[in-house]
């Protein structure tokens, strides 16, 4: 979460948004811009306000990823010995209970917004919204800037499959086990930039929707910051961490290269669409 705290801040919607792709650096890409003096934070990841709106089967998920991020504020304060400060604990009581994800309890979570501070919400599921579910963020969010990262298809389909099978605290054991795992659906949905990307950049030009190559977070990354902080007009600002990796995949499941092979089939037409929509260079910086 970013400094600074207004617990008589008015319900606000955000100006920044990142919008995707699930394991193509997002965790980063918040972590960066939480440091910025002129960025506020919630105190966790991901609102998914949209995405409960427009996308059914997420909410069945939802009360554990609010339960959980509470908790995890909870247990952070008490490792240093420390209580939840009570402006907090009032936030995330309203927040976490009554009536969530209508349109004013969305303004709510960033009412702690300083004054001349902008608000932030960096949620990977947006991606996946539907056309109406687009159509609907661009009248909700008329004035707000968009960043989405693009990452290997193949690279970013085996992250998410390490993160979903140790989650799972499954181990496959054979190709045959890697191969079954692969079939999982959400593997593709996720990562399907070929029918993601036109529902954004036809609501979205170029002065609201920034697309980053992933790759470059780890090439250059101080070059990502500088370009983001002129997009969403912020002042230059020096970082910490820059070069961390966030949420690196487990080593202790390494997927078979012909498992690595048929992905690659599979997904040949995301390759093509992301070179024939971006061009060959921005396609060479994607991993």
């Amino acid at each position: 979460m970013s400094s600074g705290w207004d617990p008589d801040g008015a319900p606000r919607k955000p100006e920044l948004i990142g919008i995707g792709a699930q394991k193509a650096g997002t965790t980063w890409l918040a972590q960066m811009l939480g440091q910025h003096p002129q960025v506020w934070a919630p105190p966790f990841k991901e609102v998914q306000f949209f995405n409960h709106r427009f996308i059914p089967d997420h909410r069945q998920w939802l009360p554990w990823h609010f339960r959980r991020a509470r908790l995890n504020i909870e247990r952070r304060h008490a490792a240093r010995g420390e209580a939840v400060p009570a402006d907090l604990a009032v936030y995330l009581d309203r927040i976490t209970r009554g009536s969530m994800f209508t349109n004013h309890w969305y303004k709510q979570v960033f009412a702690p917004v300083p004054q001349g501070t902008r608000a932030m919400d960096v949620t990977p599921e947006y991606s996946t919204l539907p056309d109406e579910g687009v159509a609907f963020v661009a009248r909700f969010l008329p004035t707000a800037r968009f960043v989405y990262l693009i990452r290997h298809p193949v690279d970013r389909a085996v992250s998410q499959l390490k993160m979903n099978l140790t989650r799972a605290g499954r181990t496959p054991a054979s190709v045959d086990d890697w191969m079954a795992e692969i079939d999982d659906p959400v593997l593709m949905h996720r990562g399907d930039y070929a029918a993601y990307v036109p529902r954004w950049t036809a609501r979205f030009g170029a002065d609201r929707l920034l697309f980053l190559p992933f790759g470059r977070i780890a090439a250059d990354p101080l070059g990502v910051m500088r370009q983001l902080e002129k997009f969403f007009d912020l002042a230059p600002h020096a970082y910490r961490d820059l070069n961390t990796r966030v949420f690196a995949s487990s080593r202790a499941l390494s997927v078979p290269d012909a498992v690595r092979g048929v992905l690659r089939a599979r997904l040949d037409d995301q390759f093509r669409f992301i070179e024939a929509q971006f061009g060959a260079e921005f396609a060479a910086q994607i991993r």
